[in-house]
């Protein structure tokens, strides 16, 4: 007599008129409940009427019941612990997080000694709790085990490889600490040094500094190339444009240090340089009696023995380790387009917060020259800056005709921050609104579309 028809989708779900066999299924099934119902009325029926006897198997199957529970409860807790722990090992799996493993074969020796936990002499120690001692050495270094072991690789109390190079591959692969050594790195006679403050804009000696592993074998070379944006020509400091930077303006996104130092309104007395170059900012703030660090890496050019030969404090770190300072300590933080960490977002926000906790409040966060691809990279990098509360004290936004890319300049200064309950409930409600405005509009555009 036809068909009903359930319209699932684009399939469609048809239960037909039942069948001879179809019928005689459903009938046993009627007469198998009907017959269970049946004995369990007759085995209740059957059953002592004594009240005693019914209290007793009353409890009997309530504690039956109870034990019957509980194995379900641990059966289901035991599924769920079992499930976190293949969920963890996924997420380690997709990190590539895990502890190194030490009975690889040809693992070095020497690795083994760093890495293997060392128990106190004399058991826990009262100031910290700890009981013994544990090699501090990146996670990410697991990934690069070859490279780990290669670096590792030497003869202990003896002249370590040259490998300085393989030092910073690993590095910029997130195996950062890297695993303490026991050997004598390549002594290089530092000639031609001359005493502070003659020394921050003395020409540094070839001699002076490692080229192996680099492509060019001295300054001429490198002073004919574009290493970065924050360096062309930066190892020339005779002559050029090094010598002008940052007492002269080139264009309207360039800052003279004094005006930005004015901003502040005195008090400055130690900074952090991100990314910079051959260390003239750091040798310009020497000039003014402020000391700051110069965080660099030796690629392409040997940046670090460059900025210490000017008698200046390079740190040889990534941008991807946190920053090895403690909280609020810096009067000022400088930052150009080597701060962009490949351009990923979340890197760069975490970047960012680490940048805001090691800076004081009144500090300055000085943006140089920041590069942004496009406008929309240049409003992501706003609304950034928006969420940190700082107060713009200069704000300049430059255009490239040629290559139509934007180069953000400003000055901002960190506010002093007060978390009172009032605070925090402003801001859960100023981002909650934000949030159902921009569903609100998503669900408008959809209902347009």
């Amino acid at each position: 007599m036809g068909s009903v028809s359930l319209k699932i989708g684009d399939g469609t779900a048809r239960f037909r008129r039942a069948t001879l066999c179809s019928s005689a299924v459903n009938i046993l099934m009627l007469f198998s409940v009907v017959t269970t119902n049946l004995f369990a009325l007759y085995a209740f029926s059957s059953s002592s009427n004594s009240p005693k006897d019914q209290h007793r198997l009353l409890l009997h199957q309530t504690h039956k019941n109870i034990s019957l529970i509980s194995e379900q409860v641990s059966l289901i807790l035991r599924e769920i612990d079992s499930s976190q722990k293949k969920l963890a090992q996924m997420e380690k799996d997709l990190l590539g997080y895990d502890s190194i493993d030490l009975t690889r074969p040809n693992t070095p020796t020497e690795l083994k000694a760093f890495l293997n936990h060392h128990t106190l002499p004399l058991g826990k120690d009262s100031r910290t709790g700890i009981t013994e001692m544990v090699a501090s050495v990146g996670h990410s270094c697991e990934k690069s085990a070859e490279l780990l072991s290669q670096y590792m690789s030497y003869k202990a109390s003896a002249p370590c490889p040259d490998d300085w190079s393989l030092a910073q591959r690993l590095i910029l692969r997130g195996c950062e600490p890297l695993p303490r050594r026991r050997c004598f790195p390549k002594a290089v006679p530092k000639v031609g040094l001359s005493s502070f403050p003659f020394s921050l804009w003395k020409n540094v000696s070839a001699k002076s500094v490692t080229w192996s592993g680099l492509g060019c074998k001295n300054f001429e070379c490198l002073s004919s190339k574009k290493l970065s944006r924050e360096c062309v020509g930066c190892f020339d400091l005779g002559s050029g444009a090094e010598k002008q930077r940052f007492v002269k303006a080139r264009s309207k996104n360039d800052f003279v240090i004094d005006d930005v130092l004015a901003l502040g309104g005195g008090g400055m007395r130690v900074g952090f340089d991100l990314g910079g170059g051959s260390g003239t900012f750091a040798a310009r703030m020497a000039e003014r009696n402020v000391t700051v660090i110069t965080n660099t890496l030796n690629i392409d050019a040997p940046y670090s023995e460059f900025i210490a030969a000017r008698g200046l404090f390079p740190l040889f770190l990534s941008l991807d380790h946190r920053f090895p300072f403690y909280d609020n300590v810096f009067d000022l933080v400088h930052a150009a387009s080597g701060l962009d960490v490949g351009g990923k977002p979340e890197k760069f926000e975490f970047l960012m917060f680490d940048i805001d906790r090691i800076l004081r409040p009144g500090g300055l966060f000085w943006f140089d020259n920041f590069h942004c691809a496009n406008e929309e990279r240049k409003k992501d990098l706003t609304r950034l800056i928006e969420r940190f509360g700082y107060k713009k004290l200069k704000w300049v936004v430059g255009v490239d005709t040629a290559s139509g890319s934007i180069y953000l300049s400003a000055v901002l200064q960190k506010p002093v921050r007060k978390y009172t309950a009032f605070n925090i409930v402003m801001k859960f409600l100023q981002y909650r609104n934000k949030g159902i405005n921009c569903l609100f509009s998503l669900l408008q555009t959809d209902g347009r579309g």
